[in-house]
């Protein structure tokens, strides 16, 4: 893509209008995604064997959809301004992620750091230090305990957003964004290999490493960049948008039920990839979605509003609950989760919001910061 291409001011799509005439600001569609993705990692969490590749699923439409959406951040502000805002960037992305982590290590300190359960308070250090310096996907770095394990999508988020302004930046300025990208997907994939081959026959050991992933975030700002061609190549009547939305998310759905497939190399070099360009596909259509949530489809954007919280606390109370297996166990996990979420939204995500907006008054471009890998806002 040119930067001349990319600079072009794109007509008032869809998604446009729809934010516009939500009053939180929110697209329906783009939550509904959410709340399957992190359906599908809770899912995975209370019962791995059922549904093994459940995780995989849902943390590769987070990661396309926090490229989407956080590229779409940085295209504005390239376009408007011809510069990347720093300070308004990180800042909002701070005050956008840290409240609810905070609230989510307060707890933890509570359980294992006062209570002593699980790991108990000889990992505290470790584990504070590892999830607030974003380093949880580093190998051979102490990481503390286990019920914070997934934080390695944080961390890989987070690393990638350090990098990418600054690379987009530059590319624009020079009209290099198409080379960028393709040099981005093809040396995400070379890594990703290289890394393999290192740990084989562990194939395992590079599932949190963020060189397995990045060609999930770089995909996503590929799709916003490459948006209105890929539209064009989408059915354009609603019929067959559904359709094909409804054909992709049956094949997800499907996928997620194989047993896990972290041992096998292809599932980093072609599964993640395939799944990311499904996701990049339901991505750009429930961007452009007009529908209001209606009926059970209102409870799963519902969850995806508070994705991001569920994403924190889910692993940790699995994990304090003992790990069950059992439905009993299962559906106790899922619905502490969902409390823990909903007090989250209440008391930390929407004071922090409005704090954001108070402080960024010009902040539109920022209304909708996402959080990392997993839901965003």
């Amino acid at each position: 893509m040119t930067v001349a291409g990319a600079n072009r001011a794109a007509p008032r799509t869809a998604a446009a209008r729809a934010a516009a005439t939500s009053p939180a600001g929110r697209v329906a569609g783009l939550d509904a995604l959410r709340g399957v993705a992190i359906a599908l990692v809770m899912l995975t969490h209370a019962d791995g064997a059922l549904v093994g590749s459940g995780g995989m699923v849902g943390v590769t439409l987070f990661f396309v959809l926090s490229g989407f959406l956080i590229t779409g951040l940085l295209v504005r502000d390239l376009e408007r301004h011809g510069r990347v805002r720093w300070g308004r960037f990180y800042g909002a992305r701070a005050l956008r992620l840290l409240p609810p982590l905070a609230l989510v290590l307060a707890g933890y300190l509570v359980v294992e750091g006062l209570l002593g359960w699980f790991a108990g308070p000889s990992q505290v250090p470790w584990t504070l230090l590892s999830a607030l310096t974003y380093t949880s996907n580093l190998p051979y770095l102490p990481h503390g305990s286990g019920a914070f394990f997934h934080l390695w999508t944080l961390a890989t988020e987070e690393q990638f957003y350090l990098l990418w302004p600054v690379v987009l930046a530059f590319a624009w300025r020079r009209r290099w964004v198409r080379g960028v990208l393709a040099l981005g997907v093809a040396g995400s994939l070379l890594l990703c290999a290289a890394t393999i081959a290192y740990q084989a026959p562990d194939v395992a050991r590079v599932y949190a490493l963020p060189t397995s992933w990045s060609v999930a975030l770089f995909l996503g700002c590929a799709l916003r960049l490459g948006r209105d061609r890929v539209s064009r190549a989408l059915p354009a009547g609603p019929v067959g948008q559904r359709w094909l939305a409804g054909t992709l998310l049956t094949l997800l759905a499907g996928l997620a039920l194989v047993p896990g497939l972290d041992t096998s190399p292809w599932m980093y070099l072609a599964v993640v990839p395939a799944v990311a360009v499904a996701s990049a596909v339901l991505v750009l259509l429930a961007a452009g979605s007009r529908w209001r949530a209606r009926g059970p489809v209102r409870a799963v954007v519902a969850l995806g509003t508070v994705s991001y919280a569920a994403y924190l606390w889910n692993l940790p109370i699995t994990q304090w609950l003992g790990d069950p297996r059992d439905l009993a166990g299962g559906t106790l996990g899922v619905v502490l989760t969902l409390l823990a979420a909903t007090a989250s939204w209440w008391l930390v995500e929407r004071p922090a919001a409005r704090l954001r907006h108070r402080l960024l008054p010009s902040g539109a471009d920022h209304a909708r910061v996402p959080s990392p890998a997993a839901p965003a806002d």
